[in-house]
């Protein structure tokens, strides 16, 4: 157990059930100015402040950390926004995302585009958001600018990222944006697909469109940037990871010192094609949801760290892009929206395979903070801020759309029974969930917040 002494507390959350550097285990955790400033043993004398006593059935865990959410604000709020974005985010547990510098207009190239971020960002915010900038041809002038006034990474494509106004790197301009980022230190995240592998695909048939995305884009434009990685020593982060193929040269770029990262996401790790309907375009992400064997293999990688973290890529738009009117899967936009959800899907799926809530917080929590460069996140520890959730772990729930805070209550998860319920979740020591007014923060690479 810790201790930071200070002033005294303005709350004290005591639970069965919490989950600590020294494992899952009875204590209070003592919240003073915003930070964590004790984990005390559950007999401790009161210390003062608001106390809070969790139910027998519910879990205090560590808030989670989504590095991948595309809030779309300004430009295409109407697919999305930081208020109902990020009240999703507090109804998942979710109390820190880092939004992607797509599909809002416009996107986050230069200095400008980051300053109008924040302002349509400030005040609406109920959990704390931090901003990815992007590469794209052209905007080598105003990447150090941006990395300077703290955005936390450059996020590229390889492959049409889907809106005109974010075109991808080619290889020259892959290597050129990485051996920049090297010269100051910047992350460089891929959404890695080759272009030459994709076919068009249209209908209503999934296993077509599966097989307009195979495997090999992936393999292919992941060894490349590994490649890159390799010969110009950027750190290197591979988003959204769908293909197990690409895991063997994740582990053997590890191994020979390359400064490489990956992720994957609730739909890859609960989804499996299969299951998806003809027509069913809800269930529509590029790279795609791929088959069961796939599933098991990602679930494999996660499991011995060749995937380090799980994140939602939320992508939402308005259901008419979705197509369901014809169910045409080449036409429909490709995304799912699951901010909300990402806990308890990847919860049910990993209590079925045997892992535990330390792993899934590891994964969603403590990794993703620690690749954005978040140090005052993703533990339940003195000293880091008090984001904190109380999860129900048993609890089950069925999806309903009108339940979901998102803009858009589309989601493949319809109907689903998941396990796993988020009760309450604390922002920096105060309530975010059930939904208050905002409180969040706006995040910068330095550390340092604006107030929102």
């Amino acid at each position: 157990m810790t201790d930071l002494h200070g002033p005294g507390p303005d709350l004290v959350i005591h639970a069965d059930r919490v989950l600590t550097a020294d494992g899952d285990v009875p204590a209070q955790v003592v919240i003073t100015n915003g930070k964590i400033s004790a984990i005390r043993p559950p007999d401790a004398a009161h210390a003062g402040g608001a106390v809070v006593r969790l139910a027998r059935d519910e879990v205090l865990l560590p808030g989670l950390v989504d590095t991948h959410v595309h809030v779309n604000e300004p430009g295409r709020t109407e697919w999305e926004g930081f208020a109902t974005a990020t009240a999703a985010a507090a109804a998942g547990g979710i109390t820190t995302i880092v939004d992607m510098p797509l599909n809002s207009v416009p996107p986050t190239t230069d200095g400008a585009a980051l300053e109008l971020k924040r302002a349509a960002a400030r005040g609406r915010c109920h959990v704390d958001v931090g901003f990815w900038a992007g590469a794209v041809p052209g905007n080598e002038p105003a990447r150090r600018a941006l990395h300077e006034a703290g955005a936390f990474g450059f996020k590229c494509f390889t492959v049409d990222s889907g809106v005109p106004e974010f075109p991808p790197l080619d290889a020259a301009g892959l290597e050129r944006a990485a051996r920049q980022l090297t010269g100051f230190g910047g992350l460089l995240l891929v959404h890695a697909e080759d272009p030459a592998c994709i076919a068009a695909a249209g209908g209503r048939d999934y296993d077509a469109f599966l097989r307009s995305r195979p495997d090999e884009a992936e393999e292919r434009a992941v060894a490349r940037a590994v490649g890159i990685a390799r010969r110009t020593g950027v750190r290197l982060h591979v988003l959204h990871v769908s293909s197990a193929a690409v895991l063997p040269l994740l582990g053997a770029a590890r191994a020979d010192g390359v400064r490489v990262t990956a992720e994957t996401c609730p739909h890859y790790l609960a989804l499996a094609a299969q299951d998806v309907p003809p027509g069913a375009t809800q269930f529509k992400c590029c790279p795609p949801i791929r088959d069961r064997a796939n599933r098991e293999l990602l679930w494999d990688g996660l499991r011995a760290g060749m995937l380090d973290c799980v994140v939602s890529d939320h992508s939402p738009c308005p259901p008419a892009l979705k197509r369901l009117d014809d169910g045409d899967f080449g036409a429909a936009w490709g995304g799912i929206a699951s901010v909300q959800l990402a806990l308890p899907v990847v919860w049910t799926a990993a209590r079925e395979r045997g892992c535990t809530l330390a792993d899934v917080a590891r994964w969603m929590s403590a990794a993703p903070a620690a690749i954005a460069g978040l140090p005052g996140k993703g533990a339940v520890e003195a000293g880091r801020d008090a984001d904190l959730v109380a999860f129900a772990p048993d609890a089950t729930f069925t999806v309903e759309p009108g339940m979901l805070a998102h803009r858009h209550k589309l989601t493949p998860y319809a109907g689903r029974q998941l396990t796993g319920a988020v009760r309450r979740t604390w922002l920096r020591g105060r309530p975010a969930y059930p939904r208050t007014e905002p409180a969040g923060l706006l995040l910068t690479r330095q550390g340092s917040a604006d107030d929102s």
